[in-house]
Order: structure tokens, then C-alpha cells, then sequence
């Protein structure tokens, strides 16, 4: 397709979404407007509280309970609820107040199955934060039991819920970067990535995210969501991954990586390289997805799209009478893509609430979050083990 037509297509994509309510929060508006749905967040962190944040401008959703270990962030994270939610420092208490429709898990990363599968068993909807569960063991007991439910399953990778995303993947699949033959992803960081700790005995529960037992490191943290989106692409999962990393920076203790470089390689030839650094922030967030006809840059918030031999300094005016589609030349990047498009996170509460009131079940469901988690799996026992390690098939049995 020709540059010109690459921009009208956009364009005239932006101009159908822009008049969209659903940008605004009023993607149900049109269904069982009345429902109200009863939330109750396991896990009041950073994360939890962030999400009870945002569940607040959402129109029929409450935070009815909220639970956590820690007396000091489970009082935080009740005062983020505009309702006057009920607190518990029990999770499967929480899962008894019959009163909830569906849960949130943010609690650290290797409790996410066990309070998942103990949050389907007391049949309550799950929103589960990424990486979906800890290990193989993990992934497919988690699996089994949602297979087994009828409720609704998210995993939280919120950027396979952004429209923006949603349609670069379109652009991607139809063509508009040609044969892709690479992806280089990084999510660079200048911090240790470190949180204060008042007490000695909190320095684990704080920090679990530095020790091994408990946690994926920069792996399951960051890389997950870009291994989600190459997955997504190429609607395959890979064959072996390889992968290097270290505590070479921040040396206070740490157990997971200050570090990581992974290489993914998948069925069809596409090589994946993922990069996470914490000493250096240049170009922060970033996915290239490069193909023989173009290459496609994404940010957390924009994307643009840069042709093979195209390479125009100039801008182009409004696209077949649309107003405001005009597509600006960045020399680095190339021509902006133009979608309009709310908050990632957002979006998957909204989405995770309009498949609670549809009985649908989401796009970032429990199998697409299991297959990224077996990729975190085998990336961390890459570089832990040295080793190449192979897709274990064994785990999905696909």
C-alpha cells in the first residue's frame, strides 16, 4: 500500500474513533446501564491502589473490600476508594463477602495463581495483574481451574486492551510494514528500584521484587508486556529464547536482575530482541516492529510509522476533507499515526467490565497471559541457567 493511502486509512480511522462515546467512558453506556459491579482488590501496593484510583471515574463500578498483608498500605488503599470499602488482612475473606462480584489480584508475583484459582473456586470474576503466575507449575494449575470456570478472566497486560495498539496490530496484519523480520523492544529506567523501608521485617514484602522466590525481576515485570505484544503480532508463540543478564549496577543485595537481554526466536524466522536497563533511560519505552516495506515505532502513548525509501522531510495536508488529519514528518521517527485513544489501564477495567456484563471473555484472557508467562518462564531460566531454552509445549499441551 502507498504512503498516501497508509495515511488515509488512519486517518480516516481516527476520524471514525473520535466519535466514538467509548473514548470518553461511555463505552457501555448502552448496556445494562443499571448493573453495578462489586469489586473487591486483593493486594493495596502501588499497583492495587493505582487501579481503585482509576476505578472510581468508571460509571457502576465499585470498590466495595480491599485486602493486605501490610496494615499501613491496606489503610492507604482504602482511603483510594470513594466508597467505604470493608478491609481485610485475609484475602479469603474477602473472597467470602458474597456481596463481590469480581476480584483485582496485585499482590506480588508468585501468589498470583494460588489467589486466583482460590478467587474462581468462590466463583468471582478475576482481573488478574500480569505476569499471570509464577513458573511453569503455576501457569498450568491456573490454566486448568479457568478452563473450568465459567467467569471471566483478564490478565492485566493493559496495552493488548489499548486502541492503539489494537489498531497497529491491524496495520501490522494487514500489511503495512511488509515481512516483518525483527522486533527490538526496551523499557529503559534510570533507578534502583528500590522502596523505602521503615522496618527491617517489611524488606522482603516491600521489596519482593529484588528476590528470586518471589519475583520474575525486570522480566516479568516489563518484559512481559512487549513479549505479550510480539505474541499478539505474530499470533505465534516462540521456539527458544536465549538470553544474558546481571546485577552489575545496583549492588545492594538484589537477587533479580539490574539487566536483562533476551533474544526470542520464533516459528517463522522473526527474531525478538527485548532490552531492560536501570542505569540508563535514554529512549525510555519503546517497540520497533521492522519489516522490508517499513518499520512501525510505539511508545506508551503514540506510534509512527516510517516507509523503506519513503523518507520525506514535509507535511501533508488534511487526508480527503477529514478535518484535523494532518500527518506531521518526524525525521527520527517518521509519520505519526493518528488514533485517538484512552489510558491503557483504563481501557482493560473497561473492557474487563464489559465482559463481566456481556459474559465475554477478553482479548488478554487466561491463555494469552499463560503464554507470555511461560515466556517470562523461559527467559529467566535462560539467563539464570545459561542456556537456550526450548518452548515446553508440555505446559499448554500446544
Amino acid at each position: 500500500m502507498k504512503r498516501r493511502s497508509f495515511i488515509k486509512k488512519t486517518a480516516v480511522a481516527t476520524a471514525g474513533i473520535a466519535g466514538s462515546s467509548y473514548l470518553y467512558g461511555n463505552i457501555l453506556s448502552h448496556i445494562k446501564a443499571n448493573a453495578t459491579i462489586n469489586i473487591g482488590v486483593i493486594g493495596t501496593g502501588v499497583r492495587g491502589s493505582g487501579l481503585m484510583s482509576i476505578i472510581n471515574s468508571i460509571d457502576n463500578v465499585n470498590v466495595i473490600a480491599a485486602c493486605d498483608v501490610l496494615p499501613f498500605r491496606l489503610e492507604k488503599g482504602l482511603a483510594k476508594s470513594n466508597s467505604k470499602a470493608a478491609g481485610y488482612s485475609d484475602y479469603r475473606k474477602l473472597l467470602g463477602n458474597k456481596d463481590i462480584d469480581a476480584v483485582i489480584i496485585a499482590v506480588p508475583f508468585h501468589l498470583h495463581s494460588k489467589i486466583a484459582i482460590d478467587a474462581l473456586d468462590a466463583g468471582k470474576h478475576v482481573f488478574c495483574e500480569k505476569t499471570l503466575a509464577k513458573g511453569y507449575d503455576g501457569v498450568k494449575k491456573l490454566v486448568s481451574k479457568a478452563n473450568q470456570s465459567k467467569n471471566i478472566f483478564q490478565t492485566g497486560h493493559q496495552y493488548h486492551s489499548s486502541r492503539l495498539y489494537t489498531h497497529v496490530v491491524d496495520l501490522i496484519k494487514d500489511g503495512q510494514v511488509g515481512n516483518i523480520t525483527a522486533f527490538e523492544c526496551q523499557w529503559n529506567r534510570h533507578g534502583n528500584w528500590r522502596r523505602p523501608v521503615t522496618e527491617t521485617k517489611y524488606e522482603k514484602a516491600i521489596n519482593w521484587r529484588m528476590y528470586r522466590e518471589f519475583s520474575g525481576g525486570l522480566t516479568a515485570e516489563l518484559a512481559s508486556h512487549q513479549i505479550d505484544f510480539v505474541n499478539w503480532v505474530l499470533n505465534e508463540t516462540p521456539k527458544q529464547v536465549m538470553g544474558i543478564g546481571g546485577v552489575d549496577y545496583w549492588k545492594d543485595g538484589r537477587e533479580t536482575y539490574d539487566n536483562v537481554h533476551l533474544t526470542y526466536s520464533y516459528p517463522n524466522g522473526v527474531k525478538a530482541k527485548f532490552t531492560y536497563l536501570t542505569n540508563n533511560a535514554k529512549d525510555g519505552y519503546q517497540i520497533k516492529v521492522i519489516g522490508d516495506k517499513g518499520t512501525i515505532i510505539i511508545d506508551m502513548k503514540n506510534a509512527w510509522f516510517y516507509p523503506e525509501g519513503q523518507k520525506k522531510n514535509r507535511v501533508l495536508g488534511d487526508v480527503d476533507g477529514v478535518s484535523g488529519a494532518t500527518v506531521q514528518w518526524d525525521k527520527e521517527k517518521g509519520y505519526q499515526i493518528n488514533v485517538e485513544h484512552l489510558n491503557p489501564t483504563k481501557q482493560a477495567l473497561l473492557d474487563f467490565r464489559e465482559g463481566i456484563l456481556n459474559n465475554k471473555q477478553p482479548k488478554s484472557d487466561i491463555i494469552t497471559g499463560a503464554k507470555t508467562a511461560i515466556c517470562v518462564q523461559m527467559g529467566l531460566d535462560a539467563m539464570y541457567n545459561n542456556d537456550i531454552v526450548k518452548w515446553n509445549s508440555s505446559v499448554l499441551g500446544l
